[in-house]
């Protein structure tokens, strides 16, 4: 197939995408396709194919590929904005649609929805500017962590220790978002399950994250030696399978689609806690989606063939319908 990947994009984490899209583009190059990479400027959101402007037509595909693959991470791509210009160019596109990319990236609203299921996840709370810190504490207790709402990689997080770091910690959080999320520092492992699939979704063999840093920062992400993905983690059998459960239960409850990865808090050795559902995980050299479905059996190019074919699956069935 001729196959459109989204790189770049608007956010923070634009220099991830470009690598994640590289991977991408050599891995479906290895299964067969034809790939065009259009990058999506981080300052002025501009799409270009090597460097010429790209018109986007209602009814016609960029360049008349047959799908289009966006690895674009956080806030104007993997938000819901980027699936919805598509959904409305009428365009077949790999991954979950609009609403479920919204509710994903967007961790409170998610965390929301996950709590209205009885899921089980750690304390926290949504916060704006002008947030009674002593009341948070009291409420979430120390240590804790402070991230922007609708942000990925780790891109504005801190650990706060104690009451005189919070307030700084809140500041560079609303520097990005005016919405703040603050959650109890989880004590247990930090596991990631890969879930692919529409109406029936996978979930992979999970992987264990072992972080070389005081905790799984944005270095420990992407540098390459920063952490290190056991798979399968060490856990007992039951507890893995309780994972593998969660993980396609929380994608299903928001209504997700193609590919998504689960990440989870496994604390007391067994009680298994849902964090968040990325529904554009990174495919990096050191991201973990791709590795724990190649454990469990699924080679890159193979993986990548199949959510082509979800993403054109989901399409069809879709067009089904008339709005």
């Amino acid at each position: 197939m001729r196959v459109a990947v989204l790189a770049g994009g608007r956010s923070s984490e634009h220099e991830v995408s470009l690598s994640s899209a590289a991977a991408v583009r050599e891995g479906l190059e290895q299964a067969g396709h034809h790939v065009v990479t259009i990058e999506i400027g981080r300052e002025d959101g501009r799409w270009t194919v090597e460097g010429d402007p790209l018109a986007l037509e209602p009814g016609t595909a960029p360049l008349g590929v047959d799908v289009v693959f966006p690895v674009l991470h956080g806030p104007f791509g993997e938000d819901g904005t980027v699936q919805g210009l598509l959904e409305t160019i009428d365009v077949p596109y790999v991954g979950a649609g609009v609403l479920a990319s919204a509710l994903c990236m967007d961790k409170a609203m998610f965390k929301e929805v996950i709590a209205s299921r009885g899921l089980p996840q750690v304390e926290h709370a949504a916060v704006r500017e002008g947030a009674d810190l002593d009341e948070l504490i009291e409420r979430i207790g120390l240590p804790l962590f402070v991230k922007p709402a609708r942000l990925g990689s780790s891109v504005g997080i801190s650990k706060v220790s104690a009451r005189a770091e919070l307030g700084a910690a809140l500041e560079l959080s609303f520097a990005h978002d005016p919405v703040a999320l603050v959650e109890r520092m989880a004590t247990g492992i930090e596991v990631e399950c890969s879930v692919i699939g529409n109406r029936q979704p996978v979930a992979s063999t999970p992987g264990e994250i072992d972080a070389h840093a005081d905790w799984y920062d944005y270095e420990a992400k992407y540098t390459p030696g920063g952490m290190e993905l056991i798979v399968p983690p060490r856990l007992e059998e039951p507890v893995v399978e309780r994972v593998r459960e969660l993980a396609v239960e929380v994608y299903r409850s928001v209504g997700c689609c193609g590919f998504a990865r689960a990440d989870f808090f496994v604390e007391d050795g067994d009680r298994v806690l849902v964090n968040e559902l990325n529904t554009i995980p990174g495919f990096t050299q050191t991201s973990g989606f791709p590795k724990m479905f190649e454990r469990s059996g699924v080679s890159f190019p193979e993986l990548l063939d199949r959510l082509l074919e979800l993403g054109l699956e989901r399409y069809r069935e879709e067009r089904r319908y008339r709005f």
